[in-house]
Protein backbone atom coordinates (compact mmCIF):
# COMPACT_ATOMS: atom_id res chain seq x y z
CA UNK A 1 0.00 0.00 0.00
CA UNK A 2 1.23 3.29 -0.53
CA UNK A 3 2.63 4.84 2.36
CA UNK A 4 3.90 8.87 1.52
CA UNK A 5 5.92 8.89 4.61
CA UNK A 6 7.83 5.91 3.44
CA UNK A 7 12.07 6.14 2.40
CA UNK A 8 10.23 4.49 -1.12
CA UNK A 9 8.54 7.53 -1.95
CA UNK A 10 11.11 10.18 -1.24
CA UNK A 11 13.75 8.73 -3.13
CA UNK A 12 11.30 7.74 -5.64
CA UNK A 13 10.92 12.11 -6.12
CA UNK A 14 14.94 12.49 -5.42
CA UNK A 15 15.65 9.79 -8.68
CA UNK A 16 13.23 11.73 -10.37
CA UNK A 17 14.95 14.88 -9.90
CA UNK A 18 18.19 13.35 -10.91
CA UNK A 19 17.08 11.98 -14.18
CA UNK A 20 16.37 14.95 -15.33
CA UNK A 21 20.31 15.99 -15.73
CA UNK A 22 20.93 12.84 -17.84
CA UNK A 23 23.53 14.02 -20.63
CA UNK A 24 24.81 17.25 -18.45
CA UNK A 25 26.65 15.68 -15.39
CA UNK A 26 28.41 12.89 -16.93
CA UNK A 27 31.42 10.93 -16.03
CA UNK A 28 29.70 12.03 -12.86
CA UNK A 29 26.75 9.93 -11.39
CA UNK A 30 23.32 11.50 -11.73
CA UNK A 31 22.51 12.23 -8.03
CA UNK A 32 18.72 13.53 -6.31
CA UNK A 33 18.54 14.60 -2.51
CA UNK A 34 15.11 15.20 -0.54
CA UNK A 35 15.14 17.10 2.46
CA UNK A 36 12.08 16.01 5.16
CA UNK A 37 11.48 17.83 8.10
CA UNK A 38 8.47 16.88 10.33
CA UNK A 39 7.09 14.98 7.61
CA UNK A 40 7.19 17.92 5.07
CA UNK A 41 9.41 17.89 2.20
CA UNK A 42 11.69 21.51 2.44
CA UNK A 43 14.20 21.02 0.06
CA UNK A 44 14.86 19.00 -3.29
CA UNK A 45 17.85 19.04 -5.58
CA UNK A 46 19.94 17.34 -8.35
CA UNK A 47 23.39 17.42 -9.61
CA UNK A 48 22.62 20.00 -12.41
CA UNK A 49 25.78 19.85 -14.30
CA UNK A 50 29.13 18.52 -14.40
CA UNK A 51 31.13 20.85 -11.97
CA UNK A 52 28.12 22.47 -10.41
CA UNK A 53 26.86 22.35 -7.48
CA UNK A 54 26.20 18.15 -6.46
CA UNK A 55 22.21 17.18 -5.35
CA UNK A 56 22.66 17.32 -1.36
CA UNK A 57 23.69 21.29 -1.72
CA UNK A 58 21.27 22.14 -3.83
CA UNK A 59 18.69 20.81 -1.69
CA UNK A 60 20.06 22.95 0.77
CA UNK A 61 20.03 25.84 -0.79
CA UNK A 62 16.80 25.23 -1.98
CA UNK A 63 15.18 24.61 1.38
CA UNK A 64 17.06 28.09 2.98
CA UNK A 65 15.56 29.97 0.15
CA UNK A 66 11.95 28.80 1.16
CA UNK A 67 12.40 30.16 4.46
CA UNK A 68 12.96 26.38 5.94
CA UNK A 69 16.11 25.64 8.63
CA UNK A 70 18.01 22.30 7.83
CA UNK A 71 18.77 21.25 10.84
CA UNK A 72 16.57 18.20 12.18
CA UNK A 73 15.84 17.03 9.09
CA UNK A 74 15.92 13.83 6.77
CA UNK A 75 18.22 13.67 3.93
CA UNK A 76 17.57 11.28 1.21
CA UNK A 77 19.91 10.68 -1.37
CA UNK A 78 19.99 8.64 -4.03
CA UNK A 79 23.78 7.80 -3.72
CA UNK A 80 25.95 8.29 -0.66
CA UNK A 81 27.52 11.37 -0.28
CA UNK A 82 30.81 12.07 -1.23
CA UNK A 83 33.82 13.46 0.97
CA UNK A 84 36.05 14.23 -0.94
CA UNK A 85 37.27 17.15 -2.73
CA UNK A 86 36.56 17.54 -6.32
CA UNK A 87 35.01 20.60 -8.43
CA UNK A 88 33.28 20.89 -5.30
CA UNK A 89 33.48 20.59 -1.87
CA UNK A 90 32.69 17.29 0.32
CA UNK A 91 29.01 16.78 0.65
CA UNK A 92 29.35 14.89 3.97
CA UNK A 93 30.49 18.82 5.06
CA UNK A 94 27.77 20.56 4.27
CA UNK A 95 25.39 17.74 5.68
CA UNK A 96 27.17 18.61 8.80
CA UNK A 97 27.49 22.15 8.46
CA UNK A 98 23.62 22.13 8.23
CA UNK A 99 23.06 19.89 11.24
CA UNK A 100 20.88 17.20 8.94
CA UNK A 101 20.15 14.25 11.63
CA UNK A 102 19.64 11.22 9.17
CA UNK A 103 20.91 10.34 5.85
CA UNK A 104 19.02 7.64 3.82
CA UNK A 105 21.06 6.64 0.31
CA UNK A 106 19.78 3.96 -2.02
CA UNK A 107 23.41 2.95 -2.75
CA UNK A 108 26.90 3.15 -1.52
CA UNK A 109 29.36 5.43 -3.66
CA UNK A 110 31.92 2.64 -4.91
CA UNK A 111 34.53 4.97 -5.69
CA UNK A 112 37.86 5.25 -3.69
CA UNK A 113 37.90 8.60 -3.72
CA UNK A 114 34.66 9.74 -2.78
CA UNK A 115 32.95 6.69 -1.22
CA UNK A 116 32.77 6.49 2.46
CA UNK A 117 30.73 8.92 3.15
CA UNK A 118 28.62 7.34 5.69
CA UNK A 119 31.53 6.64 7.86
CA UNK A 120 32.27 10.36 8.01
CA UNK A 121 28.45 11.51 8.88
CA UNK A 122 28.70 8.84 11.32
CA UNK A 123 32.01 10.31 13.11
CA UNK A 124 29.76 13.39 13.40
CA UNK A 125 26.89 11.91 15.11
CA UNK A 126 24.54 11.51 11.69
CA UNK A 127 22.46 8.01 11.72
CA UNK A 128 22.89 6.79 8.47
CA UNK A 129 21.31 3.73 6.49
CA UNK A 130 20.90 2.14 2.84
CA UNK A 131 17.67 1.76 1.52
CA UNK A 132 16.83 -0.45 -1.33
CA UNK A 133 12.91 0.07 -1.82
CA UNK A 134 13.37 2.15 -4.76
CA UNK A 135 14.03 0.59 -8.07
CA UNK A 136 14.60 4.21 -9.18
CA UNK A 137 16.72 5.94 -7.22
CA UNK A 138 19.35 2.31 -7.11
CA UNK A 139 18.88 2.41 -11.27
CA UNK A 140 19.84 5.74 -11.95
CA UNK A 141 23.48 5.24 -10.51
CA UNK A 142 23.52 2.21 -12.36
CA UNK A 143 26.14 3.52 -15.01
CA UNK A 144 28.25 5.72 -12.82
CA UNK A 145 28.49 2.80 -10.72
CA UNK A 146 29.35 0.26 -13.41
CA UNK A 147 31.96 1.92 -14.78
CA UNK A 148 33.58 2.35 -11.27
CA UNK A 149 33.28 -1.51 -10.73
CA UNK A 150 34.15 -2.89 -14.20
CA UNK A 151 35.91 -0.17 -16.45
CA UNK A 152 33.39 -0.60 -18.97
CA UNK A 153 30.45 2.20 -20.34
CA UNK A 154 27.08 1.64 -20.01
CA UNK A 155 25.69 0.63 -23.42
CA UNK A 156 22.36 0.87 -24.89
CA UNK A 157 21.49 -0.76 -27.67
CA UNK A 158 18.56 0.73 -30.20
CA UNK A 159 16.70 -0.63 -32.87
CA UNK A 160 13.47 -0.17 -34.39
CA UNK A 161 11.83 -3.78 -35.69
CA UNK A 162 8.83 -5.19 -37.65
CA UNK A 163 6.17 -7.74 -35.28
CA UNK A 164 8.02 -10.44 -36.95
CA UNK A 165 11.70 -9.46 -35.69
CA UNK A 166 13.12 -8.02 -38.29
CA UNK A 167 15.26 -4.75 -39.08
CA UNK A 168 15.72 -4.86 -42.72
CA UNK A 169 13.83 -6.74 -46.04
CA UNK A 170 16.03 -9.26 -47.57
CA UNK A 171 17.69 -6.40 -49.79
CA UNK A 172 18.86 -4.51 -46.62
CA UNK A 173 15.83 -1.62 -46.93
CA UNK A 174 15.11 -0.31 -43.60
CA UNK A 175 13.91 3.26 -44.17
CA UNK A 176 12.13 3.77 -42.56
CA UNK A 177 10.05 0.79 -40.44
CA UNK A 178 9.15 2.74 -37.49
CA UNK A 179 7.67 6.22 -37.70
CA UNK A 180 8.11 9.44 -36.75
CA UNK A 181 7.57 9.48 -33.11
CA UNK A 182 9.88 6.69 -32.69
CA UNK A 183 12.77 8.34 -34.74
CA UNK A 184 12.22 11.60 -32.93
CA UNK A 185 12.83 9.89 -29.73
CA UNK A 186 15.98 8.01 -31.06
CA UNK A 187 17.47 12.05 -31.41
CA UNK A 188 16.60 12.43 -27.63
CA UNK A 189 18.55 9.62 -26.99
CA UNK A 190 21.61 10.68 -29.14
CA UNK A 191 21.65 14.24 -27.78
CA UNK A 192 22.34 12.58 -24.35
CA UNK A 193 25.01 9.92 -24.67
CA UNK A 194 28.37 10.16 -24.83
CA UNK A 195 29.19 8.18 -28.04
CA UNK A 196 27.03 6.95 -30.87
CA UNK A 197 28.99 3.27 -32.12
CA UNK A 198 27.99 1.64 -35.33
CA UNK A 199 29.64 -1.06 -37.27
CA UNK A 200 31.17 -0.75 -40.85
CA UNK A 201 28.43 -3.05 -42.46
CA UNK A 202 25.57 0.21 -41.18
CA UNK A 203 28.07 2.67 -42.61
CA UNK A 204 28.32 1.26 -46.24
CA UNK A 205 24.45 0.66 -46.12
CA UNK A 206 22.95 3.74 -44.73
CA UNK A 207 25.90 6.71 -45.05
CA UNK A 208 24.42 8.00 -41.84
CA UNK A 209 25.35 11.06 -39.71
CA UNK A 210 24.47 9.34 -36.40
CA UNK A 211 23.81 13.14 -34.61
CA UNK A 212 20.79 14.44 -32.76
CA UNK A 213 17.99 16.10 -34.97
CA UNK A 214 15.05 18.16 -34.11
CA UNK A 215 15.52 18.42 -30.91
CA UNK A 216 15.46 20.99 -28.39
CA UNK A 217 18.44 21.08 -26.78
CA UNK A 218 21.75 18.98 -27.47
CA UNK A 219 22.67 18.28 -23.82
CA UNK A 220 26.15 16.58 -25.44
CA UNK A 221 27.40 15.98 -28.78
CA UNK A 222 28.24 12.22 -28.49
CA UNK A 223 31.45 11.08 -30.53
CA UNK A 224 31.04 8.88 -33.38
CA UNK A 225 32.81 5.18 -32.73
CA UNK A 226 33.00 2.92 -35.84
CA UNK A 227 34.01 -0.26 -35.67
CA UNK A 228 36.12 -0.66 -39.37
CA UNK A 229 38.20 -3.77 -38.24
CA UNK A 230 40.07 -3.64 -42.04
CA UNK A 231 39.84 0.14 -42.16
CA UNK A 232 37.37 0.26 -45.34
CA UNK A 233 35.82 3.67 -43.99
CA UNK A 234 35.07 5.35 -47.35
CA UNK A 235 36.79 8.93 -47.42
CA UNK A 236 33.63 10.47 -49.04
CA UNK A 237 31.24 9.12 -46.21
CA UNK A 238 29.23 11.67 -44.23
CA UNK A 239 31.06 10.87 -40.83
CA UNK A 240 34.53 11.55 -42.65
CA UNK A 241 33.35 14.54 -44.42
CA UNK A 242 31.95 15.80 -40.94
CA UNK A 243 34.45 14.88 -39.00
CA UNK A 244 35.93 18.16 -38.16
CA UNK A 245 32.76 19.17 -36.72
CA UNK A 246 31.57 15.98 -35.13
CA UNK A 247 34.04 13.96 -33.66
CA UNK A 248 34.81 10.47 -34.86
CA UNK A 249 36.60 7.18 -33.85
CA UNK A 250 37.34 4.88 -37.04
CA UNK A 251 38.65 1.41 -34.29
CA UNK A 252 40.19 -0.76 -37.03
CA UNK A 253 42.83 -4.01 -36.26
CA UNK A 254 45.85 -2.67 -34.24
CA UNK A 255 48.23 -3.82 -36.64
CA UNK A 256 46.79 -1.55 -39.38
CA UNK A 257 46.61 1.33 -37.74
CA UNK A 258 50.29 1.24 -37.84
CA UNK A 259 50.98 -0.75 -40.67
CA UNK A 260 53.24 0.78 -43.50
CA UNK A 261 51.32 -0.02 -45.96
CA UNK A 262 47.78 1.90 -44.46
CA UNK A 263 49.91 4.99 -43.55
CA UNK A 264 48.80 6.74 -46.25
CA UNK A 265 45.07 6.32 -45.60
CA UNK A 266 45.76 6.62 -42.11
CA UNK A 267 47.09 10.16 -43.19
CA UNK A 268 43.92 11.44 -44.81
CA UNK A 269 41.45 10.41 -42.26
CA UNK A 270 43.70 12.53 -39.88
CA UNK A 271 44.08 15.02 -42.08
CA UNK A 272 39.75 15.01 -42.22
CA UNK A 273 40.03 15.32 -38.16
CA UNK A 274 39.38 11.39 -37.79
CA UNK A 275 41.11 9.89 -34.94
CA UNK A 276 42.10 6.27 -36.03
CA UNK A 277 42.18 4.12 -32.97
CA UNK A 278 44.10 0.53 -33.26
CA UNK A 279 42.24 -2.50 -31.51
CA UNK A 280 43.50 -6.31 -30.98
CA UNK A 281 41.62 -8.85 -32.68
CA UNK A 282 39.83 -11.28 -30.89
CA UNK A 283 40.01 -14.70 -31.12
CA UNK A 284 36.40 -16.00 -33.64
CA UNK A 285 33.80 -17.32 -30.99
CA UNK A 286 31.53 -19.66 -32.06
CA UNK A 287 29.56 -19.39 -34.61
CA UNK A 288 30.88 -15.62 -34.56
CA UNK A 289 32.97 -14.06 -37.41
CA UNK A 290 36.94 -12.45 -36.09
CA UNK A 291 36.69 -9.15 -35.25
CA UNK A 292 38.09 -6.13 -32.70
CA UNK A 293 37.77 -6.85 -29.12
CA UNK A 294 34.62 -4.66 -28.48
CA UNK A 295 34.90 -5.16 -25.03
CA UNK A 296 38.71 -3.89 -25.28
CA UNK A 297 37.25 -1.25 -27.57
CA UNK A 298 34.64 0.13 -24.44
CA UNK A 299 37.49 0.16 -21.91
CA UNK A 300 39.52 2.27 -24.56
CA UNK A 301 36.33 4.76 -24.73
CA UNK A 302 36.48 5.13 -21.13
CA UNK A 303 39.85 5.45 -20.34
CA UNK A 304 41.24 7.50 -23.17
CA UNK A 305 37.94 9.77 -23.95
CA UNK A 306 35.99 9.51 -20.38
CA UNK A 307 32.84 8.05 -22.29
CA UNK A 308 30.31 7.16 -19.74
CA UNK A 309 27.26 6.03 -21.80
CA UNK A 310 26.90 4.24 -25.76
CA UNK A 311 24.01 4.21 -27.54
CA UNK A 312 24.53 1.32 -30.54
CA UNK A 313 23.10 1.99 -34.25
CA UNK A 314 23.99 -1.20 -35.83
CA UNK A 315 22.81 -4.11 -37.67
CA UNK A 316 22.32 -7.78 -36.57
CA UNK A 317 25.86 -8.77 -36.86
CA UNK A 318 27.29 -5.80 -34.16
CA UNK A 319 24.40 -6.70 -32.03
CA UNK A 320 25.03 -10.64 -32.32
CA UNK A 321 28.72 -10.02 -30.61
CA UNK A 322 27.44 -7.92 -28.32
CA UNK A 323 25.60 -10.07 -27.08
CA UNK A 324 27.61 -12.94 -27.06
CA UNK A 325 30.21 -11.02 -25.13
CA UNK A 326 27.30 -9.74 -22.51
CA UNK A 327 28.01 -5.89 -23.64
CA UNK A 328 24.56 -4.68 -23.63
CA UNK A 329 23.14 -3.20 -20.75
CA UNK A 330 20.09 -1.90 -21.84
CA UNK A 331 17.73 -2.29 -25.47
CA UNK A 332 15.39 0.24 -26.76
CA UNK A 333 13.12 -1.74 -29.24
CA UNK A 334 10.61 0.08 -31.43
CA UNK A 335 8.01 -2.17 -32.66
CA UNK A 336 6.30 -1.29 -36.04
CA UNK A 337 2.71 -2.55 -36.97
CA UNK A 338 4.60 -4.35 -39.91
CA UNK A 339 4.92 -8.24 -41.43
CA UNK A 340 7.40 -9.47 -43.35
CA UNK A 341 6.97 -13.09 -43.09
CA UNK A 342 9.99 -13.35 -44.69
CA UNK A 343 12.50 -15.79 -43.64
CA UNK A 344 16.10 -14.01 -45.29
CA UNK A 345 14.98 -10.39 -44.26
CA UNK A 346 17.43 -9.22 -41.38
CA UNK A 347 16.51 -10.39 -37.78
CA UNK A 348 17.55 -7.75 -34.95
CA UNK A 349 20.54 -9.67 -33.99
CA UNK A 350 22.81 -12.35 -35.74
CA UNK A 351 25.70 -14.71 -35.37
CA UNK A 352 25.58 -16.36 -32.47
CA UNK A 353 24.90 -20.09 -32.16
CA UNK A 354 22.43 -20.76 -28.98
CA UNK A 355 20.76 -24.35 -29.14
CA UNK A 356 19.11 -24.23 -25.65
CA UNK A 357 16.85 -21.19 -24.53
CA UNK A 358 19.36 -21.17 -21.61
CA UNK A 359 21.94 -19.56 -24.04
CA UNK A 360 20.06 -16.90 -24.61
CA UNK A 361 20.45 -13.18 -22.98
CA UNK A 362 17.93 -12.51 -20.69
CA UNK A 363 16.14 -8.92 -20.53
CA UNK A 364 13.61 -8.04 -18.14
CA UNK A 365 10.57 -5.67 -19.17
CA UNK A 366 11.02 -2.08 -17.76
CA UNK A 367 8.47 -0.04 -19.18
CA UNK A 368 6.18 0.43 -22.78
CA UNK A 369 5.37 3.52 -24.31
CA UNK A 370 2.83 3.74 -27.08
CA UNK A 371 4.06 6.08 -29.81
CA UNK A 372 1.50 6.62 -32.43
CA UNK A 373 1.02 2.76 -34.18
CA UNK A 374 4.44 2.22 -32.61
CA UNK A 375 5.68 0.47 -29.58
CA UNK A 376 8.68 1.22 -27.54
CA UNK A 377 9.93 -1.35 -24.76
CA UNK A 378 12.29 -0.76 -23.14
CA UNK A 379 14.79 -3.50 -21.21
CA UNK A 380 17.28 -3.82 -19.08
CA UNK A 381 19.95 -6.96 -18.85
CA UNK A 382 19.26 -9.48 -15.96
CA UNK A 383 22.42 -9.54 -14.03
CA UNK A 384 24.01 -8.64 -10.46
CA UNK A 385 20.92 -6.36 -8.77
CA UNK A 386 23.75 -4.68 -6.62
CA UNK A 387 25.17 -3.40 -10.30
CA UNK A 388 22.53 -3.34 -12.68
CA UNK A 389 19.34 -2.65 -11.05
CA UNK A 390 15.76 -2.33 -12.53
CA UNK A 391 15.98 0.91 -14.94
CA UNK A 392 14.30 4.65 -14.27
CA UNK A 393 12.19 5.97 -16.85
CA UNK A 394 14.18 7.96 -19.34
CA UNK A 395 13.09 11.73 -19.21
CA UNK A 396 11.00 12.94 -22.13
Amino acid sequence: MFNPLSPKHYLDIAARAAVRAFGDVEPNPLVGCVLVKDSCIIGIGHHKKFGHLHAEREALADARAKGSDPRGSTAYVTLEPCRHFGKQPPCTDALIEAGVAEVIAARPDPADVSGGGFRVLREAGISCRFDDSSPLAIAISAPFRKRVATGLPWVIAKWAQTIDGRIATRSGESKWISGDRSRARVHKLRARVDAMLTSMGTVIADDPMLTPRGVRRIHRVATRVVVDTGLDINEQSQLVRTASVVPTIVCCAKELATAHMMSDKVDRLEASAVEVMGVPVESAGAGLSKGLDLELLLRALVDHKQISTVMIEAGGGMLGSLLEADLIDEAIVYIAPLVLGDDQAFSAASGRIAAHLAEGRRFSLLRTKRLGSDLELHYRRLRDPQTHPPSSKMPE
